[in-house]
């Protein structure tokens, strides 16, 4: 396993991108990563501020000559979403991540790497250490809490920042340059449940191997939800008499879940019956997932329990949890092939007499957005249980006419040959927040090629980290 990053090119950027993955950075954890940062900057011989919020803000003169250009915001985030596959064993908050050369990708043992938003974070250093780049007055702008609701791009003042154009280095897919997104809602549903002694065999419910990943980028893909499956065998389990004891799926609100696991009491003389119908519901779901999601597992082991949920407090919640909308609700009827709204049913679990979905709502259109929360808040009041919307973030509305847009696309085919992809996504980046902050911001948003984003799967492109390199600093030195 070849861990040395620098061997690659541009041998400073992976040095950067390797500096990055040494320290732990999960949301709401980065104190670490932001140490790491002002240092770095600092003794490049520069002033960065850290501002109440955590966000990191730091200056670059212009080079000479370009004094007069235009002054570019460099916009990435700190954070990175922590996940893990069920076999490895890894401290997020304490233990660094081990990143590995594979063939043409750059990824983690076991864990998700971080290239989201560690390329864009990589970028922004390498540009600051490097003094042979052309480019006007330059600031960076590394938010914090991006990956739990942009609580670093929220706080963030007025007035700090300078330039007129931003260009977010938060996106996924090489040659493609994005000038629009979806703006986000947090559901969370909760119901408190009453127990009883139990009575029968117990046994653990597990759904594994699925892909997981970004709960907007991959939510048209047709992967398994981890949470969705095993309520689906569990409402046809209750035909037998089952009784659920607890229920643990998902771990973050903006991940396809990829793991769930319930603890179930079977009466004695239904087991035969009901392993028979986990063999049927495996046969049938594999069947189902098998193009998009084929690692899918479901597994019935030997549990323990001695307490479970009264009946109907049981039925009440396995049917809330089946009914409630998940996955793409509405395709874009602007740009084809993109999702304009969707939600995904992101954790459901249980604990001390408390049973609690949580949903990431998305869309580009504020008003069906709404109608979707309206959707679910209906469902949730239908089923008398509470429902909290929570960290509402606006849409990032496309400017065609853009001039960073138009210096960006002629630079991408002057160095490469082709136009590149102008496109939006059906994923939550800062641009719309700030922008409304800073609204003589130029926004544009573009970056490596990055697949199984939220997921341990997660890792990126070798080559196209060298040409979205290129084309950051083409496009630097071609702001006047």
């Amino acid at each position: 396993m070849n861990t040395n990053l620098e061997t690659l090119s541009p041998s400073a950027f992976w040095k950067n991108f390797q500096l990055i993955c040494s320290v732990p950075h999960p949301s709401y954890h980065e104190e670490k990563i932001q140490n790491l940062l002002m240092k770095f900057f600092q003794d490049l011989g520069f002033n960065p501020i850290k501002d109440e919020a955590g966000n990191i803000m730091v200056s670059k003169p212009a080079t000479p000559g370009m004094e007069n250009s235009k002054g570019v915001v460099l916009q990435a985030h700190a954070d990175m979403v922590p996940q893990a596959n069920n076999d490895t064993k890894h401290d997020f908050v304490n233990d660094p991540i081990t990143a590995y050369i594979d063939g043409e990708w750059v990824t983690a043992k076991g864990t998700t790497l971080g290239a989201d938003n560690g390329m864009g974070v990589a970028a922004i250093m390498t540009i600051f250490e490097s003094k042979d780049l052309a480019h006007g007055p330059i600031e960076g702008l590394i938010t914090a809490e991006e990956e739990v609701g942009m609580g670093g791009a929220k706080k963030l003042k007025p007035g700090i920042l300078k330039g007129d154009i931003l260009l977010n280095l938060d996106s996924s897919t090489e040659g493609e340059i994005y000038v629009g997104c979806a703006g986000g809602l947090n559901a969370a549903v909760s119901m408190n449940y009453s127990t009883e002694p139990a009575t029968g065999e117990a046994f653990t419910v597990s759904v594994k191997g699925l892909k997981g990943g970004h709960s907007g980028l991959d939510i048209h893909r047709g992967l398994g939800n981890a949470n969705k499956v095993i309520f689906r065998f569990l409402q046809k389990a209750q035909t037998l008499g089952v009784r659920l004891a607890s229920i643990d799926g998902g771990g973050m609100r903006n991940a396809i879940p990829r793991e769930a696991v319930a603890t179930v009491i079977v009466p004695s003389d239904k087991v035969a019956e009901f392993k028979t119908l986990a063999e049927s519901f495996t046969a049938i779901v594999k069947t189902e997932l098998v193009a998009a999601d084929s690692g899918f597992e479901f597994l019935i082991e030997p549990g323990k329990a001695d307490q479970v949920w009264k009946l109907d407090d049981q039925h009440k919640f396995v049917n809330l949890v089946c009914g409630f909308p998940n996955g793409v609700m509405r395709m874009s009827t602007d740009i084809e092939g993109l999702v304009e709204t969707s939600t995904n049913m992101a954790i459901v679990k249980s604990e001390n007499g408390v049973a609690s979905i949580y949903c990431m709502l998305r869309s580009s259109v504020d008003t069906a957005k709404e109608c979707l929360a309206d959707m679910m808040t209906s469902i949730s009041e239908l089923a008398g249980v509470k429902i909290e919307l929570s960290g509402d973030y606006p849409g990032w509305k496309p400017n065609m006419n853009s001039q960073i847009l138009k210096i960006a696309r002629e630079a991408y085919k002057t160095k490469f040959g082709i136009d590149p992809v102008v496109d939006a996504k059906h994923a939550g980046v800062e641009c719309g927040i700030l922008g409304a902050i800073y609204p003589n911001w130029d926004i544009i948003s573009f970056g490596p090629t990055i697949l199984g984003l939220h997921s341990p799967d997660e890792k990126v492109n070798i080559a196209s980290v060298e040409r979205f390199w290129e084309f950051l600093k083409l496009v630097l030195a071609n702001v006047k």
